[in-house]
């Protein structure tokens, strides 16, 4: 027998999942919670038995896709032991990082576009999520500049992270502005290997 628990979990998952598929049609726009209620066969009311709010679902959403995201940088890391190895591990976490978003564009834009009702805060769980993302870069971080504090380490990696998302956001933009794919890689390389080089000599 199934119980209320068991049947509340499933059908939570159940519109989980039927927003993340709207999300990665339409974007955040093609959220609309009486949509989502007729897909997965309940009431309105009843999605706020399911998630406390709009807000906690779409950051459900990115909980998973940050889950695959993280997935794709570790496929793509490594442990390097030298400034050489660091470079070329955060070279790879950069263009995976970019691969990721070309193929996954509607859910990863939501990571950034999503603004919490006035009034509510995004949870802890899931800052602490999105703050998980950044060992990608801090682990390469460690081996090139071992010298610099943790802090300092953690404001470069903040810093190349913004500018590697940023050449990633402006190139993928669906207008004029967007760029081949070949070339906003090489474009990215080149950023990260020129900030690598500055770094390294820095001192």
């Amino acid at each position: 027998m199934i119980t209320t628990a068991a049947r509340r979990d499933r059908q939570r998952a159940q519109l989980i999942e039927a927003a993340e598929r709207a999300i990665a049609e339409k974007g955040l726009a093609g959220l609309k919670a009486r949509e989502l209620a007729q897909e997965i066969g309940c009431s309105l009311g009843a999605i706020y038995n399911l998630v406390a709010d709009m807000d906690e679902l779409v950051l459900r959403v990115g909980s998973r896709t940050l889950a695959r995201l993280d997935a794709t940088l570790s496929a793509a890391s490594a442990s390097p032991s030298s400034q050489d190895q660091a470079t070329e591990a955060l070279v790879a976490v950069a263009l995976a990082y970019c691969d990721f978003a070309r193929d996954n564009l509607q859910l990863w834009r939501v990571l950034f576009e999503h603004r919490m009702t006035e009034g509510s805060t995004v949870p802890d769980w899931a800052v602490t999520e999105q703050m998980m993302m950044f060992r990608h870069i801090l682990g390469p971080l460690g081996t090139l500049v071992p010298e610099r504090s943790e802090e300092d380490r953690n404001l470069l990696g903040r810093t190349l992270f913004s500018a590697v998302h940023g050449v990633v956001a402006i190139g993928l933009e669906e207008k004029l502005i967007a760029v081949p794919r070949r070339e906003l890689d090489r474009q990215i390389e080149g950023l990260v290997r020129l900030a690598c080089r500055g770094l390294a000599t820095s001192g």
